[in-house]
């Protein structure tokens, strides 16, 4: 074989190359509406199974509310028995606030799967997929807030444990307020991850901001009467607009009287005026939204 012909093989290998080259297309989806859609149920749905795969998280998420209403409940009931009108008892006044328990641990700690796929380069993964970010970042949260509140809903469960009575009408209203409560703590969480690198950090400070959102909420005492202090942080913590609906529906099903009612359910206050309840969710709707959309923003950025 002649020196011109070894030199010209190379060249002919990379033109037919080339000509094959022209010849294969790859074909990816464009994006659509229908196609974002499908991404947030596959991503609502991989939530799903692994929540329904982890059964000890589900158990052991159960533990504290049912600790807080047996225990803590039954504890103080004969501290708190002489501000209780007859008929009530303590562990029927802090049943909201355990309801609200069972909903935010859960939904915050949905959110941490986030982190957890990151550190694991399964988010880089699902990121670079024909979908906008935004129905990533929707699916989770709306996964997230289908798992609080289911754990939401087995504590309802128990409601005759805490002399609630189990009335159609009062668990709807309480299902339809968990599950705005999940998605707007969802969506806080996923707001949080998406910034986060590290899964202990990121329990580091859900850990710091979960407790304190717990107990300024009124969970487990009245509005009324607070320091100055202590009331304003209580009104702009969003789990307060969600608890006092929660008591006023449940004291609203119990045979009170008007008095007894405006004593164990005031109502949450600004400078004397009373909010009204669709007013309360209302900003806890538009707080879960606005923090759904900082977490859009910031996943749209690059990773």
């Amino acid at each position: 074989m002649s020196m011109a012909t070894q030199t010209a093989q190379p060249g002919a290998i990379t033109a037919q190359d080339g000509g094959l080259a022209s010849q294969i297309r790859v074909a990816v989806p464009e994006r659509s509406v229908r196609s974002d859609l499908r991404a947030v149920s596959i991503v609502w749905r991989r939530e799903m199974i692994r929540f329904r795969r982890d059964r000890l998280r589900a158990v052991t998420s159960l533990v504290q509310p049912l600790l807080f209403l047996l225990v803590l409940g039954t504890g103080l009931s004969s501290l708190a028995g002489g501000s209780m009108p007859p008929g009530v008892n303590f562990r029927t006044f802090i049943f909201p606030g355990v309801l609200a328990m069972s909903v935010l641990f859960t939904a915050v700690f949905s959110a941490a799967s986030i982190v957890w796929d990151r550190e694991f380069g399964f988010l880089r993964e699902m990121l670079v997929a024909p979908v906008s970010r935004s129905a990533i970042v929707i699916g989770k949260t709306l996964g997230g807030a289908t798992i609080a509140t289911v754990q939401g809903v087995i504590m309802l469960a128990l409601a005759g444990l805490a002399g609630v009575p189990y009335n159609a009408e009062l668990f709807l209203i309480l299902i339809g307020e968990l599950l705005l409560l999940s998605f707007t703590i969802t969506a806080f969480g996923v707001m949080m991850a998406a910034r986060i690198t590290q899964f202990q950090a990121f329990m580091a400070l859900t850990q710091m901001l979960v407790m304190p959102l717990f107990f300024l909420s009124g969970a487990l005492y009245p509005l009324s009467g607070l320091p100055g202090w202590l009331s304003v942080l209580t009104r702009i913590d969003p789990l307060t607009y969600v608890v006092g609906p929660m008591r006023h529906a449940v004291f609203s099903h119990l045979s009170l009287s008007p008095a007894a009612l405006a004593h164990l359910s005031p109502g949450i206050t600004w400078v004397g005026w009373v909010v009204p309840i669709w007013l309360s969710l209302t900003i806890v709707a538009v707080m879960g939204l606005a923090m759904l959309t900082i977490a859009i923003v910031e996943f749209s950025k690059t990773e």
